[in-house]
């Protein structure tokens, strides 16, 4: 593979984009493919301060607009001084979460103008963006359940919990999958939708045949 590979996974809660980011780690490192695993918000350290401001609400109570904006500075941080230096080592970057998880999330859940934050995506991402994307879907209910057996099993002392979303109830998280799903409809050509209620190791086996293909045609 001359040049890097950009993947993101996406969804609701509870889709299982952590085990899948997992597996496809492993797998590719087993191919002897460098992967660089990230996240968004963070991925620096400017990037993760960020995080605890918009995840954790450790800074106070942010506008709509503002909220985008600090997710576009992270994003930025996280662009220069990781995605992209990996990509032209020719590393694979798999990112849990990226500028569709602030459109899905901003725009479809909350109401915020899809067209501002379009705007500020093109403003600082300009022309980049993933190689590949998988879109993790499930009702939102099964997504919640899993997240709530999820959080019990952790315990609700954890630190690094995203559960401010968790808590907004179902007709919010409707609207999330409603958004990826749309999102997915007009960027059929780099999104992915798989169906996330499938057991993992066929989540993952349909990405690994993807991805392969992704590959190789990178290689060619």
């Amino acid at each position: 593979m001359s040049k890097g590979l950009f993947i993101t996974f996406e969804g609701g809660e509870g889709a299982g984009k952590t085990t899948q980011i997992r597996a496809v780690t492993e797998w590719l490192n087993g191919k002897g493919v460098e992967v660089v695993p990230t996240r968004e918000p963070g991925g620096t350290p400017e990037a993760e301060k960020l995080r605890d401001l918009l995840v954790r609400r450790d800074g106070g109570n942010w506008t709509a607009e503002a909220e985008v904006l600090l997710f576009f500075a992270a994003r930025h941080m996280h662009i220069t001084d990781v995605i992209k230096p990996a990509l032209q080592e020719g590393k694979v970057v798999i990112c849990d979460r990226f500028t569709d998880s602030t459109r899905a999330y901003q725009a479809y859940g909350h109401g915020q103008e899809l067209e501002f934050i379009n705007k500020v995506n093109d403003l600082v991402l300009q022309d980049f963006k993933p190689d590949i994307t998988f879109i993790l879907d499930l009702p939102a209910k099964d997504g919640l359940a899993r997240s709530e057996r999820r959080q019990s099993e952790i315990g609700s002392d954890d630190s690094d919990s995203e559960d401010r979303f968790e808590k907004l109830d179902v007709t919010f998280h409707e609207k999330l999958r409603q958004g990826f799903l749309e999102i997915a409809r007009r960027e059929p050509e780099r999104c992915v939708i798989i169906d996330a209620l499938q057991t993992p190791s066929s989540i993952t086996k349909e990405i690994k045949v993807l991805i392969d293909k992704k590959m190789g045609g990178n290689n060619g």
